[in-house]
């Protein structure tokens, strides 16, 4: 489907407040944890985004049927498993789908999953996956693409995992829930959404320890219950807000938000000169206080700054006077945002996973997002620039931020394109 571009008239200052969506990074996790309990669940806080209606295609291929009890709230319920396989039409579409097989082990002792798509700016390797899975007793060879993976009893073991991975980390925890055996993960991910999926299987009476820490032990139980849950706020909308403040230089509250999931954020962002005030669920962010400076960033996984606002940092940093470097070793091919900015005006300099950003005016120019967060870096930089920037490839972004256009009309931006919200069901 052909989707309108956003039109974007910038060049001047935003305001008032604008509230942070639920995770669309933790809802994922969350909705495919459910298919560990036979009962039914219900989550609230479910964006409506392009990327949770893939993962419900997929779950409603192994069996779970879903409806919308709310704006934001889905009821979800896996009586059984019907199909053990995720196959490459479904799993295609998001990396993030892989997770499935740690689920349809646990509830059907098999699974068949397809290599993951997603993003077009670099492979990400599910070898940890793998390796965590042979180490805790589940039998798994590939094939033309496909993973098939068994167990004969349920999974034991200790594993360390070579590197830090979000994604391999929900897997394995997945597969160890149900069972009466002990797994023990180590140099596990602390990360936000590792947490939040963690406290979702133990409202439902999963023996999980250890989430937020880089030891996770699970001791597997029978069976899980029903029960109801609502997904945490959107650290990396939250950020890239914060970030579109201080583009504009101006005061924005930014609402629903966790201010202790954003200390690296708004640490550099304070570095910087921007001003930032901590109230319950809130913050307030204030760049009409004085000069931006330049700062320096490096990436790292949670909690140092995160990946998926290197982009949005990029686009803020190409505004302000000064050298800045940015590195991302964590995805070293997160670039695609650099060859749009530098229609728009800017001055960055690539090498390897850096850039060397000189500050400058930008200025309106037509472009195209190739990724999620490439579209959230052009955003912004539209709205610091005179004239109207038009911006292809927003079914990015409908990825990401749900109802942007309208969110952003409401803080003050000019922001022409029709609302995607996609429909109820």
């Amino acid at each position: 489907m052909q989707l309108t571009p956003l039109q974007i008239k910038g060049g001047r200052q935003i305001g008032g407040e604008i509230t942070v969506q639920h995770s669309k990074n933790a809802a994922l996790p969350v909705i495919v944890a459910s298919l560990l309990t036979h009962e039914p669940v219900i989550l609230h806080g479910i964006p409506r985004l392009s990327d949770v209606y893939t993962i419900l295609d997929l779950l409603a291929h192994l069996g779970t049927v879903h409806r919308w009890v709310g704006d934001n709230s889905l009821e979800l319920h896996t009586p059984e498993i019907l199909n053990t396989d995720a196959p490459y039409a479904l799993v295609s579409k998001m990396r993030a789908s892989f997770i499935v097989m740690g689920a349809i082990l646990a509830r059907a002792g098999e699974a068949t999953v397809s290599m993951p798509g997603g993003c077009a700016w670099g492979p990400r390797p599910v070898d940890q996956h793998v390796k965590a899975f042979r180490a805790l007793g589940v039998e798994i060879t590939e094939d033309g693409g496909n993973f098939d993976a068994r167990r004969s009893a349920s999974l034991s073991g200790r594993f360390t995992f070579e590197l830090l991975t979000v994604g391999g980390t929900h897997n394995a925890i997945l597969a160890a829930v149900l069972g009466d055996g002990v797994v023990i993960l180590e140099n596990a991910s602390i990360d936000t959404d590792v947490v939040d999926m963690v406290e979702f299987l133990n409202s439902l009476g999963a023996d999980i320890e250890g989430a937020g820490t880089n030891t996770i032990t699970v001791r597997g139980v029978p069976a899980l219950r029903g029960g109801e849950y609502t997904v945490i706020p959107d650290r990396i909308e939250a950020g890239t807000f914060m970030m579109l403040a201080a583009a504009t230089r101006s005061r924005l509250t930014v609402n629903n938000v966790r201010p202790d999931h954003l200390r690296a954020v708004t640490a550099k962002l304070q570095e910087m000169g921007v001003e930032i005030t901590e109230e319950a669920g809130r913050l307030i962010v204030d760049a009409t206080v004085r000069e931006l400076k330049p700062v320096n960033i490096t990436t790292q996984s949670y909690p140092g700054f995160p990946t998926d606002l290197q982009p949005q940092m990029s686009a803020l940093l190409a505004t302000v006077p000064g050298t800045s470097v940015v590195q991302d070793p964590v995805y070293p091919d997160r670039l695609t945002h650099v060859a749009e900015l530098h229609r728009m005006g800017a001055n960055i300099t690539v090498s390897g996973y850096t850039q060397v950003i000189q500050g400058a005016d930008l200025h309106a120019a037509p472009v195209k997002a190739a990724d999620l967060r490439a579209g959230a870096a052009l955003f912004i930089a539209a709205l610091t620039t005179e004239g109207e920037t038009v911006i292809d490839g927003v079914q990015y972004l409908n990825r990401g931020y749900e109802r942007l256009g309208e969110r952003l009309r409401g803080i003050g931006a000019s922001v022409r394109q029709p609302d995607l919200a996609l429909a109820m069901d």
